[in-house]
């Protein structure tokens, strides 16, 4: 290697950022996910032995999803291709497939195949894999940010293995900032950098696991520092704050991230835990999420699991939501606090939601039953003379309007949907229906279908 070649290569390398030349290239210099990569485990078997299948490596940005499918590339005597699935499609899919053909034949060489973001691959394009995959043409590396069961075909994804990489521990970072400020030939080395101990936890605190972002935010760090000189320079908290501007959270609202937090929203809530829903619902809002979709959660939890324990529950939601969309953002934040506190600290009952649920389950079983005739409207006289609405007891003209009379369809009469809890508001309906279902007991013994004595006919009353 002459001169220039050897500074062309010295460019190259300055030029490329901080994390990808810190990029690890062995197992032994690979840090994190022991998990997956511990002595005797099944995938470093499978790279050390060169007894490789198709997988996908799952798990949150900057985790070494790319990095540890390019270290299975060094491992092996396959022949390597990679592949993106934002640039490419059927097409170059295809060419891939003839080349991994040419490999067999030429250099009896099985074709590694390592796919990039494999989610955004539609239907189409994950199903020209499949043949080649099952009969092992290719291996397929697949590399996702995105929870597989949702966005990778089933077909697919039962002829592969995932495994699921974890975000970095705090620890794990302070190892891999701390090799790159050491590194004299890929990191900061030669320029003998200093950092404050609270300008490094600061940078593993913003990264959030992701091992690429802290790499990058140390760069960022490290270009603002003024003494570049031999001598040595020192990041200091503030200058690490002047790098970073904000901290970016882990959120995907399409994706895994997105439901898993609501689903921490919506548990907090359920479970009384107004800190927690506190804690949730900010947490969504500083990521980003559309405000208004919390608040119909919110909607929808006040009757799904408050009810009637409390019906002030549907009013305080909804009045938050209006007064979202009246006041908006930053200030509107406060009337979603207010009402996640009201339903997490709300009396709880989920019998209406139990109860609706039985009503489809019996309207599938039963389908369209008829109206009983005393409860149906009779606006002519054809359909008087045929009974419509004959012996329908009127309930005002009965003590506490109530008339014990039939409702439902005759093939479900005694069926009970509806079961009250002893809690909150619920607690006074409860009570009210035991006493109406004594009532309607007691007038089994009476005579059937006329009103009580002295209690005018309901029958001439006009239909409600």
């Amino acid at each position: 290697m002459d001169l220039f070649d050897q500074t062309r290569k010295e460019l190259e390398q300055t030029d490329r950022p901080l994390a990808d030349r810190m990029r690890p290239g062995t197992l032994d210099e690979f840090i994190g996910q022991q998990h997956l990569l511990a002595k005797d485990s099944l995938l470093r078997r499978a790279m050390e032995e060169d007894l490789l299948f198709s997988m996908i490596f799952w798990g949150p940005p900057g985790s070494g999803k790319t990095t540890l499918a390019r270290i299975i590339v060094r491992e092996t005597r396959a022949y390597f291709e990679t592949f993106s699935a934002v640039l490419s499609g059927v097409k170059e899919i295809r060419a891939v497939i003839e080349e991994a053909k040419q490999q067999i034949r030429r250099n009896n060489r099985k074709t590694i195949l390592f796919v990039d973001e494999i989610h955004r691959f539609n239907k189409a394009q994950q199903d020209a894999f499949l043949p080649h995959v099952e009969s092992g043409l290719i291996t397929l590396i697949g590399a996702t940010t995105e929870n597989p069961s949702f966005e990778v075909i089933a077909p697919l994804l039962s002829r592969t293995r995932v495994f699921v990489l974890h975000p970095y521990s705090d620890e794990e970072l302070r190892t891999i900032l701390g090799r790159a400020l050491a590194d004299g030939d890929k990191g900061f080395g030669k320029r003998s950098l200093d950092i404050e101990p609270e300008a490094l936890e600061r940078i593993i605190w913003a990264a959030d696991g992701d091992a690429r972002a802290a790499l990058n935010n140390l760069e960022a760090a490290a270009s603002m520092v003024q003494d570049k000189s031999a001598g040595g320079s020192r990041i200091t908290r503030e200058i690490v704050e002047k790098a970073l501007q904000k901290k970016a959270l882990q959120y995907d609202k399409l994706g895994e991230e997105h439901y898993n937090l609501i689903s921490a929203l919506h548990k907090s809530l359920r479970g009384s835990d107004p800190d927690a829903a506190l804690y949730w619902l900010g947490r969504m809002l500083a990521a980003g999420e559309d405000p208004l979709y919390i608040a119909r959660r919110m909607v929808r939890f006040a009757s799904e699991d408050i009810g009637n324990a409390d019906p002030q529950a549907l009013t305080v939601a909804m009045s938050a939501m209006q007064s979202f969309q009246f006041i908006g953002l930053p200030e509107g934040e406060l009337a979603l606090a207010q009402a996640a506190v009201y339903l997490a600290t709300a009396p709880k009952s989920n019998a209406l939601y139990a109860g609706y649920g039985k009503v489809k389950q019996s309207i599938r079983e039963t389908g369209t039953l008829p109206v009983p005739l005393h409860i149906r409207n009779a606006p002519t006289r054809l359909m008087k003379e045929l009974g419509y609405g004959s012996d329908y007891r009127y309930a005002h003209n009965y003590e506490d309007a109530y008339a014990p009379q039939e409702y439902l369809p005759d093939k479900l009469k005694g069926q009970v949907y509806y079961r009250p809890t002893d809690r909150g508001y619920e607690k006074l309906i409860r009570e009210r229906l035991e006493k109406w279902k004594k009532i309607k007991q007691d007038s089994r013994g009476s005579a059937k279908g006329g009103p009580s004595a002295g209690v005018k006919d309901s029958s001439e009353e006009p239909d409600p």
